[in-house]
């Protein structure tokens, strides 16, 4: 493990963090109504780097209530165009404090640095650029269906939205929720994970330097039992839109029902990345490794479980040993680091009661999977063999670096055991013949295919799954169907 990085105390990002931090209703940051704080721990030194604001359904109702006169207020009657520049104006924000918001989400989730510069943060601005392109394009149709009368539809936002944002990226994540939402002209009030808020309450005071007015925007810290459950079951809460577990994804659902909010539900993962005899070995290994290590495996739509056709099968397995041993474990703040912790002391029991499944499954752990020495959250990236598809490390999300190679013999087995789980969000195909990937594109159950690559996501194309991966899409143009609602017009012209 590399040796730790003593961040700036002088940079900006110390300063911020030296400040209590408050949440941000109706474009003002306060205190929470009980006074109550939590500290946010850095999971690769487990020392605490804030205090921020709990809290609770009050506060939610406060903010709530200001979402809601800002949707009926200036934000609904202002020019889409209008909305559309100070989303640009928020982007610019963001790219001159971008090494603030940087080093403020390495700290608070423990992400390597050089992939939030590399992933997070260009995802991030290219998600808000492009929302704030279609906020003045958001149109309707003129439908002809008879001569005595004009029929046309115009779309219109859905109103007041609750984002509840998970702990594994929250930058993006979060951008993935506020940018549609507030381009369709939603107002939002915002629940970035009790693990890490700091991104999301520093990139919403630069919302507000934007020019975003007074309550469009919301920003409230603190439990999922509480705030979380509090957004959900609020009768003046218009849409739910969540990225988590499945577990808290039905429970939305159900509270959600109260009002028959609309809901959008990205949740779990436990993606195939298959590999055929043909396949470009190297590129396949290399892109596998990165499907399941990327983020200290922390990703949906990691590639957690490789399958491997007989005849490459051992090599598979040599080769991604070989670049889970070489990649560098050590502090997110230095650059050379590859692989930082993962998020919490719980999430790394979880990993690691996993490890012992899998090995008291009969499965062969050939390397990793023990807790790095030192301070913090570390785990070396695992990789089992001889796994079968009935393993519960082949069938549950484990949420971190462990991945499960299993044999397949064919491509109907290929299939077969691809499909075999309760998720559908994402799968990989590797092989030379292009009718055989075509095959299996189609016939896997999955979200998003990739074919002799993995992992790529653009906010042009739609994303998510169905069954235990979630309900809807986001991105693209999928996402301002999530926020607005079509209305029909019929006007009689024999007046």
């Amino acid at each position: 493990m590399s040796t730790a990085y003593d961040y700036d105390r002088e940079s900006s990002a110390a300063a911020y963090l030296a400040r209590p931090l408050q949440l941000l209703i109706d474009g003002r940051q306060v205190p929470s109504l009980s006074g109550r704080t939590f500290k946010s721990l850095n999971p690769a030194t487990e020392e605490v780097i804030a205090t921020i604001a709990e809290g609770n359904a009050a506060d939610v109702d406060r903010a709530v209530a200001a979402a809601r006169r800002a949707f009926e207020g200036p934000w609904r009657t202002m020019r889409a165009a209008e909305r559309g520049d100070i989303l640009l104006r928020w982007a610019q924000l963001l790219r001159d404090h971008a090494d603030e918001i940087v080093e403020l989400e390495s700290l608070d989730a423990g992400k390597p640095i050089a992939a939030i510069l590399r992933q997070d943060l260009p995802a991030a601005l290219d998600t808000l650029t492009y929302y704030a392109g279609w906020a003045d394009k958001i149109s309707g149709d003129v439908i002809s269906t008879r001569d005595d009368a004009l029929t046309y539809t115009v779309r219109e936002p859905v109103g007041v939205v609750a984002a509840i944002v998970p702990w594994n990226f929250p930058l993006m994540i979060g951008m993935w929720k506020l940018a549609p939402a507030l381009a369709c002209g939603c107002t939002v009030v915002m629940k970035p994970a009790e693990l890490t808020s700091l991104s999301a309450l520093r990139i919403g005071e630069l919302a507000l330097e934007a020019g975003l007015p007074s309550g469009v925007l919301n920003i409230v810290t603190g439990p999922g039992r509480t705030v979380g459950e509090a957004l959900v079951n609020h009768p003046d809460v218009d849409k739910v839109t969540f990225t988590g577990s499945p577990g808290v994804g039905r429970g939305i659902m159900k509270g959600a029902a109260g009002n028959f909010k609309r809901v959008s539900l990205e949740l779990g993962g436990k993606s195939a990345n298959v590999i055929f005899d043909d396949a470009d070995l190297d590129a396949a290994s290399k892109a596998a490794a990165s499907g399941i290590f990327f983020n200290t495996g922390q990703v949906c739509s990691a590639g957690s479980r490789v399958l491997a056709q007989e005849g490459v099968y051992d090599e598979v397995v040599a080769r991604l040993a070989a670049r889970a041993n070489a990649l560098r474990i050590g502090d997110p703040l230095d650059r050379a680091t590859s692989l930082g912790p993962v998020i919490s002391e719980r999430q790394m029991q979880t990993i690691l009661d996993y490890v012992d499944i899998g090995q008291k499954e009969g499965a062969s752990l050939v390397t990793g999977g023990e807790r790095a020495a030192g301070r913090g959250y570390f785990i070396s990236p695992a990789v089992f063999a001889g796994v079968t598809h009935e393993m519960r490390i082949s069938q549950e999300e484990i949420f971190g670096p462990v991945v499960s190679v299993i044999k397949f013999t064919d491509e109907a087995d290929a299939l077969r055991i691809a499909n075999g789980t309760a998720y559908s969000l994402a799968a990989g195909v590797w092989s030379r013949d292009m009718g055989r990937v075509q095959r299996f594109a189609k016939r896997v159950r999955a979200g998003t295919v990739w074919i002799n690559t993995y992992g790529y996501t653009d906010v042009r194309l739609p994303w998510g799954g169905d069954r235990d991966s979630g309900l809807g899409r986001e991105h693209g143009t999928a996402a301002l169907e999530n926020f607005t609602e079509p209305k029909s017009i019929w006007m009689n012209l024999n007046v």
